[in-house]
Protein backbone atom coordinates (compact mmCIF):
# COMPACT_ATOMS: atom_id res chain seq x y z
CA UNK A 1 0.00 0.00 0.00
CA UNK A 2 1.62 3.57 -1.15
CA UNK A 3 0.94 6.86 0.52
CA UNK A 4 1.21 9.87 -1.07
CA UNK A 5 3.03 12.64 0.34
CA UNK A 6 1.04 15.28 -0.74
CA UNK A 7 -1.53 13.45 1.70
CA UNK A 8 0.60 13.46 4.21
CA UNK A 9 2.54 17.44 4.43
CA UNK A 10 1.96 20.54 2.35
CA UNK A 11 3.63 21.39 -0.40
CA UNK A 12 5.62 24.07 2.10
CA UNK A 13 6.50 21.52 4.67
CA UNK A 14 7.97 19.23 1.78
CA UNK A 15 10.05 22.17 0.92
CA UNK A 16 10.98 23.01 4.26
CA UNK A 17 12.00 19.40 4.96
CA UNK A 18 13.56 18.43 1.72
CA UNK A 19 16.68 21.34 2.32
CA UNK A 20 20.05 19.66 2.53
CA UNK A 21 22.90 21.66 4.25
CA UNK A 22 26.79 21.57 3.59
CA UNK A 23 27.21 23.33 7.01
CA UNK A 24 25.28 21.05 9.01
CA UNK A 25 26.66 17.89 6.71
CA UNK A 26 29.93 18.76 7.93
CA UNK A 27 29.04 19.50 11.39
CA UNK A 28 27.88 16.19 11.61
CA UNK A 29 30.70 14.47 10.47
CA UNK A 30 32.99 16.50 12.53
CA UNK A 31 30.86 15.63 15.65
CA UNK A 32 31.10 12.11 15.21
CA UNK A 33 34.86 12.06 14.85
CA UNK A 34 35.13 14.42 17.99
CA UNK A 35 33.23 12.28 19.85
CA UNK A 36 35.78 9.32 19.11
CA UNK A 37 38.86 11.00 19.55
CA UNK A 38 37.62 12.54 22.83
CA UNK A 39 36.97 9.66 23.86
CA UNK A 40 40.54 8.07 23.36
CA UNK A 41 42.14 11.45 24.35
CA UNK A 42 40.04 10.60 27.96
CA UNK A 43 41.14 6.84 28.10
CA UNK A 44 44.52 8.08 27.29
CA UNK A 45 44.87 10.92 30.11
CA UNK A 46 43.22 8.63 32.81
CA UNK A 47 43.35 5.21 32.05
CA UNK A 48 40.62 2.76 34.02
CA UNK A 49 38.36 0.79 33.77
CA UNK A 50 35.43 2.65 33.72
CA UNK A 51 36.65 5.22 31.10
CA UNK A 52 37.92 1.89 28.64
CA UNK A 53 34.34 1.22 29.02
CA UNK A 54 32.36 4.29 28.81
CA UNK A 55 35.23 5.35 25.86
CA UNK A 56 34.50 1.85 23.90
CA UNK A 57 30.78 2.41 23.97
CA UNK A 58 30.74 6.03 22.61
CA UNK A 59 32.92 4.88 20.17
CA UNK A 60 31.08 1.83 19.03
CA UNK A 61 27.87 4.00 18.88
CA UNK A 62 29.69 6.96 16.51
CA UNK A 63 31.21 3.93 14.90
CA UNK A 64 27.36 3.18 14.26
CA UNK A 65 27.21 7.38 13.77
CA UNK A 66 29.55 7.46 10.79
CA UNK A 67 27.29 4.41 8.98
CA UNK A 68 24.14 6.54 9.86
CA UNK A 69 25.93 9.16 8.21
CA UNK A 70 27.17 6.98 5.11
CA UNK A 71 23.36 5.96 4.75
CA UNK A 72 22.45 9.58 4.11
CA UNK A 73 24.77 10.18 1.80
CA UNK A 74 23.22 7.06 0.19
CA UNK A 75 20.29 9.50 -0.57
CA UNK A 76 22.24 11.87 -1.34
CA UNK A 77 21.69 13.80 1.36
CA UNK A 78 24.36 14.40 4.23
CA UNK A 79 26.21 17.28 1.44
CA UNK A 80 23.65 19.65 -1.24
CA UNK A 81 27.34 19.61 -2.64
CA UNK A 82 27.05 16.06 -4.56
CA UNK A 83 31.04 15.61 -4.79
CA UNK A 84 31.30 16.36 -1.05
CA UNK A 85 28.30 14.13 -0.63
CA UNK A 86 30.03 11.12 -2.21
CA UNK A 87 33.82 11.92 -0.79
CA UNK A 88 32.87 12.57 2.97
CA UNK A 89 30.86 9.54 2.92
CA UNK A 90 33.57 7.52 0.89
CA UNK A 91 36.87 8.17 3.31
CA UNK A 92 35.27 9.68 6.53
CA UNK A 93 32.36 7.42 6.73
CA UNK A 94 32.28 4.30 5.55
CA UNK A 95 35.59 3.09 4.74
CA UNK A 96 36.90 3.36 8.64
CA UNK A 97 33.89 1.52 9.30
CA UNK A 98 35.36 -1.30 6.31
CA UNK A 99 32.09 -0.86 4.04
CA UNK A 100 31.62 0.87 0.63
CA UNK A 101 29.18 3.71 -0.17
CA UNK A 102 29.03 2.85 -4.04
CA UNK A 103 28.26 -0.97 -2.81
CA UNK A 104 25.94 -0.48 0.15
CA UNK A 105 23.67 2.14 -2.18
CA UNK A 106 21.76 -0.12 -5.09
CA UNK A 107 21.76 -2.65 -2.00
CA UNK A 108 20.22 -0.31 0.30
CA UNK A 109 17.70 1.09 -2.13
CA UNK A 110 15.82 -2.04 -2.84
CA UNK A 111 15.04 -2.63 0.94
CA UNK A 112 13.17 0.86 0.34
CA UNK A 113 11.61 -0.81 -2.88
CA UNK A 114 10.71 -3.68 -1.46
CA UNK A 115 10.13 -2.86 2.65
CA UNK A 116 9.63 -6.41 4.05
CA UNK A 117 8.79 -7.94 1.03
CA UNK A 118 9.88 -11.05 -0.16
CA UNK A 119 12.47 -9.21 -2.85
CA UNK A 120 13.37 -7.44 0.32
CA UNK A 121 17.41 -8.51 0.88
CA UNK A 122 17.23 -6.97 4.75
CA UNK A 123 13.85 -9.39 5.49
CA UNK A 124 16.38 -11.44 7.19
CA UNK A 125 17.07 -9.27 9.91
CA UNK A 126 13.64 -9.46 10.52
CA UNK A 127 12.05 -12.33 9.70
CA UNK A 128 13.29 -14.08 12.99
CA UNK A 129 11.80 -12.27 15.38
CA UNK A 130 9.98 -12.49 17.82
CA UNK A 131 12.59 -14.56 19.69
CA UNK A 132 13.23 -15.78 23.08
CA UNK A 133 15.44 -13.62 25.84
CA UNK A 134 17.57 -16.30 26.08
CA UNK A 135 18.21 -16.57 22.43
CA UNK A 136 18.66 -12.73 22.46
CA UNK A 137 21.12 -13.11 25.00
CA UNK A 138 23.17 -15.71 23.02
CA UNK A 139 23.22 -13.13 20.54
CA UNK A 140 24.41 -10.22 22.42
CA UNK A 141 27.31 -12.74 23.94
CA UNK A 142 28.74 -13.21 20.44
CA UNK A 143 28.29 -9.36 19.67
CA UNK A 144 30.43 -8.70 22.98
CA UNK A 145 33.28 -11.27 22.05
CA UNK A 146 33.67 -10.44 18.68
CA UNK A 147 31.95 -13.60 16.89
CA UNK A 148 29.31 -11.30 15.31
CA UNK A 149 31.96 -9.09 13.47
CA UNK A 150 33.36 -12.25 12.01
CA UNK A 151 30.70 -14.01 10.60
CA UNK A 152 29.38 -10.14 9.08
CA UNK A 153 32.80 -9.87 7.59
CA UNK A 154 32.43 -12.82 5.73
CA UNK A 155 28.70 -12.26 5.45
CA UNK A 156 30.11 -9.10 3.43
CA UNK A 157 32.29 -10.94 1.12
CA UNK A 158 30.22 -13.15 -0.30
CA UNK A 159 27.67 -10.28 -0.93
CA UNK A 160 30.91 -8.36 -2.46
CA UNK A 161 29.87 -5.57 -0.01
CA UNK A 162 33.43 -4.94 1.14
CA UNK A 163 35.81 -2.00 0.02
CA UNK A 164 38.75 -3.25 0.45
CA UNK A 165 41.91 -0.98 -0.64
CA UNK A 166 39.48 2.29 0.62
CA UNK A 167 38.94 0.73 3.63
CA UNK A 168 42.75 0.00 4.23
CA UNK A 169 43.64 3.32 3.24
CA UNK A 170 41.63 4.99 5.82
CA UNK A 171 42.66 2.63 8.43
CA UNK A 172 45.88 2.76 8.00
CA UNK A 173 45.95 7.05 7.93
CA UNK A 174 43.84 6.50 11.32
CA UNK A 175 47.01 4.08 12.76
CA UNK A 176 49.30 6.47 11.10
CA UNK A 177 47.93 9.30 13.16
CA UNK A 178 47.53 8.14 16.22
CA UNK A 179 51.10 6.82 15.77
CA UNK A 180 52.20 10.04 15.56
CA UNK A 181 50.78 11.53 18.31
CA UNK A 182 52.17 8.60 20.17
CA UNK A 183 49.12 6.51 21.04
CA UNK A 184 49.45 3.95 18.23
CA UNK A 185 47.94 1.59 20.65
CA UNK A 186 44.65 3.34 20.79
CA UNK A 187 43.97 1.96 17.21
CA UNK A 188 43.33 -1.73 18.03
CA UNK A 189 42.18 -0.91 21.90
CA UNK A 190 39.53 2.03 20.69
CA UNK A 191 38.97 1.41 17.19
CA UNK A 192 39.13 -2.12 16.84
CA UNK A 193 37.95 -3.52 19.15
CA UNK A 194 34.49 -1.54 19.92
CA UNK A 195 33.83 -2.31 16.10
CA UNK A 196 34.14 -5.92 16.57
CA UNK A 197 32.41 -5.69 19.51
CA UNK A 198 29.50 -2.64 21.19
CA UNK A 199 29.11 -1.73 17.29
CA UNK A 200 28.07 -4.96 16.67
CA UNK A 201 25.55 -5.10 19.21
CA UNK A 202 24.16 -1.35 18.52
CA UNK A 203 23.51 -2.65 14.93
CA UNK A 204 21.78 -5.48 16.15
CA UNK A 205 19.52 -3.00 18.67
CA UNK A 206 19.22 -0.87 15.91
CA UNK A 207 18.01 -3.17 12.70
CA UNK A 208 15.20 -5.14 15.68
CA UNK A 209 13.60 -1.68 16.37
CA UNK A 210 13.43 -0.94 12.51
CA UNK A 211 11.69 -3.46 11.39
CA UNK A 212 11.04 -6.91 13.80
CA UNK A 213 7.98 -7.37 14.79
CA UNK A 214 6.17 -4.90 12.90
CA UNK A 215 2.45 -4.84 12.79
CA UNK A 216 1.55 -4.87 9.38
CA UNK A 217 4.27 -6.04 6.73
CA UNK A 218 2.11 -3.91 4.39
CA UNK A 219 1.58 -0.79 5.72
CA UNK A 220 3.92 1.97 5.31
CA UNK A 221 3.04 3.64 8.94
CA UNK A 222 3.27 0.09 10.27
CA UNK A 223 5.99 -1.61 8.15
CA UNK A 224 8.84 0.57 9.85
CA UNK A 225 9.45 1.67 13.30
CA UNK A 226 9.82 5.00 14.85
CA UNK A 227 11.67 4.06 18.60
CA UNK A 228 11.42 7.39 20.68
CA UNK A 229 14.89 7.33 22.40
CA UNK A 230 15.84 9.66 25.87
CA UNK A 231 19.69 10.64 25.96
CA UNK A 232 21.97 7.98 26.56
CA UNK A 233 19.83 6.03 24.03
CA UNK A 234 20.89 8.75 21.57
CA UNK A 235 24.13 8.68 22.67
CA UNK A 236 25.27 5.25 23.72
CA UNK A 237 22.71 3.22 20.75
CA UNK A 238 21.15 5.43 18.28
CA UNK A 239 22.61 8.23 17.29
CA UNK A 240 21.67 11.02 14.17
CA UNK A 241 18.27 10.38 14.63
CA UNK A 242 18.02 7.07 13.34
CA UNK A 243 15.52 6.42 15.67
CA UNK A 244 13.00 7.85 13.13
CA UNK A 245 13.29 5.27 11.21
CA UNK A 246 9.66 5.36 9.70
CA UNK A 247 9.93 9.08 8.84
CA UNK A 248 12.68 8.12 6.77
CA UNK A 249 11.08 5.44 4.89
CA UNK A 250 8.52 7.52 4.28
CA UNK A 251 10.04 10.61 3.09
CA UNK A 252 13.63 9.47 1.75
CA UNK A 253 14.26 12.97 0.59
CA UNK A 254 14.94 14.22 4.25
CA UNK A 255 18.18 15.01 5.48
CA UNK A 256 18.51 13.12 8.92
CA UNK A 257 18.57 15.93 10.71
CA UNK A 258 14.99 16.97 10.01
CA UNK A 259 13.57 13.79 10.85
CA UNK A 260 11.91 15.01 14.23
CA UNK A 261 10.24 18.05 12.66
CA UNK A 262 9.02 14.77 10.21
CA UNK A 263 7.72 12.95 12.62
CA UNK A 264 6.10 16.77 14.66
CA UNK A 265 4.14 16.96 11.09
CA UNK A 266 2.91 13.34 10.84
CA UNK A 267 1.84 13.91 14.68
CA UNK A 268 0.18 16.97 13.62
CA UNK A 269 -1.51 15.75 11.10
CA UNK A 270 -3.52 13.44 13.15
CA UNK A 271 -1.76 10.29 12.56
CA UNK A 272 -0.09 9.61 15.41
CA UNK A 273 -3.01 6.50 16.07
CA UNK A 274 -1.62 4.66 12.93
CA UNK A 275 1.96 4.82 13.18
CA UNK A 276 4.15 2.00 14.83
CA UNK A 277 5.91 4.05 17.23
CA UNK A 278 7.29 2.47 20.53
CA UNK A 279 8.45 4.83 23.61
CA UNK A 280 12.41 3.35 23.80
CA UNK A 281 14.15 0.96 22.63
CA UNK A 282 13.58 -1.51 25.99
CA UNK A 283 10.24 -1.49 24.87
CA UNK A 284 11.08 -2.50 21.70
CA UNK A 285 13.35 -5.56 22.71
CA UNK A 286 10.69 -6.68 25.42
CA UNK A 287 8.54 -7.08 21.76
CA UNK A 288 11.21 -8.86 20.15
CA UNK A 289 11.85 -11.29 22.98
CA UNK A 290 8.34 -11.87 23.71
CA UNK A 291 8.41 -15.87 21.66
CA UNK A 292 8.33 -18.42 24.59
CA UNK A 293 9.26 -21.62 22.94
CA UNK A 294 13.05 -21.59 22.74
CA UNK A 295 12.86 -24.69 19.97
CA UNK A 296 11.04 -22.04 17.50
CA UNK A 297 13.07 -19.11 18.15
CA UNK A 298 16.38 -20.58 17.01
CA UNK A 299 14.79 -21.11 13.39
CA UNK A 300 14.38 -18.77 11.05
CA UNK A 301 12.20 -18.31 8.30
CA UNK A 302 10.62 -21.62 6.91
CA UNK A 303 12.50 -23.73 9.78
CA UNK A 304 16.18 -22.88 8.23
CA UNK A 305 18.56 -23.32 11.11
CA UNK A 306 19.86 -19.86 12.34
CA UNK A 307 23.31 -18.72 13.62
Amino acid sequence: MALEISKLLTPEQVQRLRAKSNVIGALLVLHAWALIFGSMALFAWWPNPFTFLLAAMVIGARQLGIAILMHDAAHGLLFSNRRANEWVATWLCAAPVFTSLQLYRPYHLTHHRHTQQAEDPDLGLSAPFPITRRSLWRKVARDLTGRTAYQRRLAQFRRGLTGEWKSFVANLVLLLGLAAVGYWWLYPLLWLMPLATWYQLVSRIRNIAEHAVVPDDDDPLRNTRTTLANFFERLFVAPYWVNYHLEHHLFLFVPCWRLPKAHRALIAAGLRERMEIQPGYAAVLRLATSRQDEDASRRGPRGAQRI
